[in-house]
């Protein structure tokens, strides 16, 4: 039988799990190679052995994307296989259209070729962009459904930016977990918030096997959604966060889209600092894609530890990563809050990064006067610190999900940004939860 040979297009996440689950033990097809973008030192490294099973026992290299129509002419390939997130529609046309340049058929895999069945019940958190309110949604979400009784383990999308092997099953208790498993910023981000509020995660490369230990400790697992992708696993209630600052977005990105018109709950946020246009556009789209939808409308109020210390100071800005990178974001929760209690001057650290910062500014240049925390490796990390006390400020505004602090040392004054979940009329997400899992 003849083998069709495969390229997946991926950014170390989705591409492993469609591998994992549909491609690693069939012998219709041969992968001969990931390629991958969006996240710095992925590209070069393989796929391991151990991962990818008796049929690779070389395991799978990994090239960068710019390499592929090389790749398809010299191994002539029959499939590429499209598998990351936060992609414009028309940005996902444009690698098909090389693709088929090249003679290669182009693909995408759906939900039921790739969502592992749980034996608990799932409830995703998921979203139409990066950057949607994602985190404080999934910490609401845990909350609630403590408020049951139930016992609430998290599964976070994956970010294995470290030794594969090591990575195939993760468990965070504790912040000593996070030093043990030497997490990025990025994870620290997304793991540190669930951890302080007492919520075991769990991550990793190897999802059936992710999702089988998570299960023997849960009532209820909760799916934390990374970018604007879809669950790995079949949801039993799915929630997707909507942002109007990014009104229409929510149908023009690839696969945020997709969860639009899955969704079974629908959260329009950040309703109280986007305008009343975005708000509208948004809520028609939202009508459109799927009536059926439960809808409810939140804020994402923003605190800070000490307003005072902001009103007439130069400060510089520091957001998450991914929401101003590829989640198109110019600005974030620590600008509004610069405006909002009366910062002086906000410090445009462009002139001052360097390295990899520097190098990020140039991919993305999109990104206004603020720093991204970037952090995928401790190069990269020293890098965000020396943009971070060379750059001239008065005082640091630190809007990451994460306390900053804990990782880079900071010679400036910070104060720090705050924002959670506020839900606006009925019914709450806590009553939609009430009446799907019990009292």
């Amino acid at each position: 039988m003849k083998q069709d040979k495969v390229v997946i297009m991926g950014a170390a996440g989705r591409d492993f799990h469609n591998f994992n689950v549909y491609l690693r033990d069939n012998s219709a097809y041969h992968v001969v190679a990931f390629t991958a973008t969006q996240i710095p030192n992925i590209a070069g490294r393989v796929y391991p052995a151990t991962l990818a099973g008796a049929l690779y026992p070389n395991g799978i290299p990994i090239f960068p994307e710019n390499d592929l129509p090389k790749l398809i002419r010299e191994h002539q390939i029959d499939q590429v296989i499209f598998a990351y997130s936060d992609i414009s529609h028309e940005t996902v046309m444009h690698r098909a259209s090389i693709v088929l340049a090249a003679g290669a058929d182009f693909r995408l895999l759906g939900p039921r070729a790739t969502m592992l069945k749980a034996i608990k019940p799932v409830v995703a958190v998921c979203a139409v962009r990066t950057g949607s309110g994602k985190s404080q949604t999934t910490r609401a979400v845990a909350h609630a459904l403590r408020a049951l009784g139930k016992r609430v383990v998290v599964v976070r999308h994956p970010m294995p930016y470290g030794i594969l092997d090591e990575q195939i099953v993760q468990r965070f208790a504790t912040r000593d977990d996070l030093v043990k498993h030497q997490t990025t910023i990025e994870e620290r981000e997304e793991y540190e918030p669930h951890i302080d509020q007492g919520t075991i995660v769990y991550a990793g490369v190897d999802y059936e096997k992710v999702l089988r230990r998570a299960e023997a400790e849960a009532d209820i697992i909760l799916w934390d959604g990374g970018n604007n992708d879809f669950p790995f696993f079949r949801p039993d209630l799915m929630i997707v966060l909507v942002d109007p600052h990014r009104a229409g977005h929510e149908v023009l990105y690839h696969p945020g889209e997709t969860n639009l018109r899955m969704a079974d709950v629908i959260v329009i946020n950040k309703v109280d600092t986007a305008n009343a246009e975005d708000v509208n556009c948004v809520r028609a789209n939202v009508r459109l894609a799927n009536p059926d939808a439960t809808v409810i409308e939140a804020a994402s109020p923003i605190s800070v530890d000490d307003p005072g210390a902001i009103r007439g100071k130069r400060v510089l800005v520091v957001e998450d990563g991914p929401t101003l990178t590829h989640g198109g974001m110019s600005y974030g929760a620590g600008i509004v809050a610069a405006q909002k209690f009366g910062a002086r001057e906000i410090v445009d650290p462009r002139p001052y990064a360097v390295g990899s910062i520097k190098e990020t500014y140039a991919q993305y240049p999109g990104t206004g006067a603020v720093l991204p925390a970037m952090g995928y490796n401790d190069k990269q990390i020293q890098e965000l610190e020396a943009t971070i006390n060379a750059t001239p400020v008065d005082l640091v505004l630190i809007a990451t999900p994460v306390d900053l602090r804990r990782v880079v040392r900071i010679k400036h004054p910070t104060d720090r940004v705050r924002y959670e979940l506020q839900e606006i009329g009925q019914p709450t997400l806590a009553d939609l939860l009430r009446a799907k899992f019990g009292g």
